[in-house]
């Protein structure tokens, strides 16, 4: 009787667990909590400025940077709705050539362009690096906060259903808050994947 017990005990958790598990992979592990992995390719320190324009002054001759993002699907709350229903995000910028790098976090939206693929996009949030504050010789940076404001602008298209290719602009400054405020800005291509 006990062993009987024991024997429907055991077949009913791993059909509870054989359920579990499918549930979790099928259709996507990630789904309802990741909205988009992305990973991207960058040219580092291509400008001081905050804003992309002056791309005349641009120096893109150093594309050693690697990013990987992680953007959160919007949380179905007023809050978001009442700002445009922005996806939190995360991510990291690496760089190759042993210059500075990035850990962000921030709120992301996209705008789409009419009934088209196309998109633009603009994030705001901040981000820690591992460079100098103050005191370090050219070319390094001198960035005076630890953590500093982060602001990202792109341009990309839905090139299906499920991968996306944006074209970004990424910044990381203080805004004179501290007593240096050497700003960097990445210029590249993210590659992403939607669940």
């Amino acid at each position: 009787m006990r062993r009987s017990i024991l024997m429907a005990a055991f077949l009913c958790t791993a059909g509870v667990s054989s359920a579990s598990a499918q549930s979790l992979l099928d259709p996507h592990p990630l789904a309802g909590v990741v909205d988009e992995l992305r990973f991207g390719l960058h040219a580092y320190n291509v400008h001081g400025a905050m804003l992309p324009f002056l791309v005349n002054e641009w120096q893109i001759t150093e594309v050693r940077s690697l990013s990987f993002d992680v953007l959160f699907v919007s949380p179905d709350i007023d809050a978001f709705r009442w700002i445009g229903s922005p996806r939190p995000e995360i991510g990291t910028t690496i760089n190759l050539g042993g210059k500075e790098n990035l850990l962000h976090a921030g709120l992301t939206w996209q705008l789409p362009i009419f009934d088209t693929p196309i998109y633009l996009e603009g994030t705001f949030g901040a981000a820690i690096h591992d460079g100098a504050l103050t005191g370090a010789a050219a070319p390094t940076k001198n960035f005076g906060c630890r953590v500093n404001f982060y602001e990202r602008f792109g341009i990309g298209a839905n090139l299906s259903d499920n991968v996306t290719a944006t074209v970004t602009y990424e910044h990381t400054s203080n805004n004179n808050y501290c007593e240096a405020n050497d700003g960097l800005s990445n210029f590249g291509v993210r590659l992403g994947w939607k669940f």
